[in-house]
Formats: C-alpha cells, structure tokens, sequence
C-alpha cells in the first residue's frame, strides 16, 4: 500500500497538525518548506534566525526533526517570480485585480511540489488546506471543508483530477477549534494559539501599490469619469485602484463613490453608485470543468466571486473548454475582473474561470 507522502510544511498551526494527523495515520513524511519571494541570506538559514521568514521556515524544520522524519528546504524564488509575481504585475497592469493563491497552489504547490514528490520517492502530496476530496459521475472533485469559515476550496479550483489523485487534506473534516485542540493536545501550546496571516505572503505590510513601484511599475495620473464620460478630477494612477474601492480616492464628490471601472488603456477611472456595481451577468475566461456534459445537462450551480462572498444560485448561459457565461438568480455586488469565479454544484466545486466582466 502507498504510505509516503511528502508534506508542505509553513511553521504554521495548520500544516503542523496534518503532519501530527498523518503519522497517527502510519504514513512515513518527507517533509518539505519552500522558498517563494524572500530575501533570506544563506547565513540567516546556517543561524537559524534573522528573520520571520527564517523563524517560520525553522519552526517546520524543527517540528519535522521531534517528530522523526526528514526535512528539505525548497527554493522556488524564481519560478515564483516568474510566474505568481509577473501574474500579480501584469493583471494590475491591465486594470485588473488578481488573484496570487490560485496561481501558487496550481504552478508551485501542486506544480513544483508534485515533482518534488516525485523525486523524494512520495505518493502523495500533503497540505494543511481546508478541503476534501469527493468521487462523483467516475471523476474526482474537490468537496467543500466541513468548516465553512475556513474552507479553501475557492483557492484550489484550478487543481486537476491528477492533482487529486495524488493528494490528501488531513484538515478537510475539522474544524479550526479542533486543529487548535489537536495542537494543544500534543503539547505544542504556543502552536495551538498561533495567530494567521491574512496578507499577501510576498507583499509587505499588505501593500501592494508600494510592491508595484518597487517592481517598476510606473503610471501618470490620470482622470476619473463618471459612467457618461464626463471627468470628475484627477486619480494618481489606474493601478492605484481596484473595483469596488471607496475609501482613498483622494476625491470629495458629496456623497459616497466606488470604483466601477478601470480602462488601463485610456488610464480612466470610472466613478458611480453603489447600484452601479450590481450585476446578474458574468463571463469568465481560462476555465477549467471536470464534467462539461453534466453541467451542460444541469446548468443550475452555485457561484462564488470572491473568497469571502457566499454561494449565488445561478445558471449558466454558454459553456465551452476555454469560456463560459452564466445569469445569478439575484444581483451580485462587485464582480472583479481578475478575480476567480468558482462553480460548485451538490457541495462539489465543479469548474471556475477567470472573471472577465
């Protein structure tokens, strides 16, 4: 029976304690951390401390070493840039917001980790994600987490069914408290009340514009527009702004105003109510489907637009390979274009795309 898994290991609570679950389980770990966007210096790693990134890549070493199995520290820096980081400039670039956790977990996490896996001789890949795994109609779908608040699936949806194959989500039946009590349990105390990042991982201070200037993006101020074309004043830059925003327009309309749209090309701005962002039409591009005939039988789903938004009823309109199109059964607020549109049917996450309108 296939008993080794390689298990991506942060130095966090999560991670930590599928690791603990996964020996409980009797499988034999190969431990695994990675390097993504970081400026550590190979004295800090040789110290063991410098820095939090240093801090948390140790805590996982360390934890790997009580527990008694073999530990690798990653560098994926560059194909992080290359992809994730370009990604992340260029959809900013375009007037658009992306989405870095989809792209990582597809190219690095189930990417670069899966040959990784291959090469430490594992069957399986590991993570401390809040997912599961549900067979259906002869194919393998990613399941919602048994903790709605904590469920990741909408960051996951790019995987493949290979990519399924080959993974296993310890955390998918628990929810946070139990993670924490598990940790608590096997004595790691100061793990159990471990606090979690919600930034960014590679933006500092969880500011992306500074992060674009820095990667040189540079953008003239431009105008702001209403929805007819007439121009209300100035912005400091298409980048600057993503839909939905209210707050730092660095505006005085006398009354409240939100980004509805953003032109890369004419370097506008467009500036309108509330309202104006309601929508019951969406197109996504780069879609992925698991079944395209059942959801060509059944068309009805529900949707996600944004990790935190809940579930929309709504049906889809065109389905293809590579687009897909489909009608809410009530308005949504602030569709994102960048942003990934999930699909779920029967608790199953059936397809995404990315948002184009």
């Amino acid at each position: 029976m296939p008993n080794r898994v390689l298990i991506a290991m942060s130095g966090g609570i999560d991670s930590s304690v599928a690791a603990l679950l996964l020996l409980e389980q009797g499988y034999e770990l190969v431990g695994v951390t990675f390097r993504t966007f970081d400026s550590i210096k190979e004295s800090c790693l040789a110290r063991e401390k410098g820095c939090c990134s240093v801090e948390s890549i140790m805590e996982a070493k360390h934890l790997a070493e009580q527990l008694g199995f073999e530990h690798h520290i990653l560098d994926y820096r560059q194909i992080f840039r290359d992809t994730v980081i370009r990604n992340f400039v260029d959809e900013y670039m375009h007037g658009r917001t992306p989405n870095p956790c989809v792209l990582c977990n597809s190219h690095i996490k189930w990417g670069e980790l899966v040959r990784a896996a291959d090469e430490y001789g594992c069957d399986y890949i590991a993570t401390g994600h809040y997912a599961r795994i549900a067979e259906h109609r002869g194919h393998l779908y990613l399941k919602n987490a048994v903790d709605n608040r904590k469920d990741q699936t909408y960051f996951l949806w790019m995987l493949t069914e290979q990519n399924l194959r080959r993974t296993l989500f310890p955390l998918g039946s628990l929810t946070k408290p139990e993670v924490r009590e598990i940790a608590a349990r096997h004595g790691y105390e100061k793990l159990s009340k471990k606090t979690e990042s919600q930034e960014i991982c590679f933006v500092p201070n969880n500011d992306y514009r500074s992060f674009l200037t820095e990667q040189g993006c540079k953008v003239e101020a431009g105008n702001y527009i209403n929805k007819v074309g007439e121009v209300l004043g100035t912005h400091e830059g298409f980048c600057n702004y993503t839909i939905g925003q209210r707050k730092g327009l660095g505006i005085a309309l006398g009354e409240p105003r939100f980004v509805t749209r953003i032109n890369a090309l004419t370097n506008e701005v467009t500036l309108g109510g509330h309202d104006d962002l309601l929508t019951t039409a969406i197109s996504a591009s780069s879609v992925r489907i698991r079944d395209i005939d059942w959801l060509r039988d059944d068309p009805a789903v529900e949707v996600r637009i944004r990790y935190r938004s809940q579930p929309v009823s709504a049906k889809l309109t065109g389905i293809t390979p590579d687009t897909l199109t489909l009608v809410t059964d009530t308005p949504v607020w602030g569709v994102t274009p960048g942003q990934s549109l999930v699909l779920y049917k029967d608790g199953l996450l059936v397809g995404g795309g990315i948002i184009n309108v």
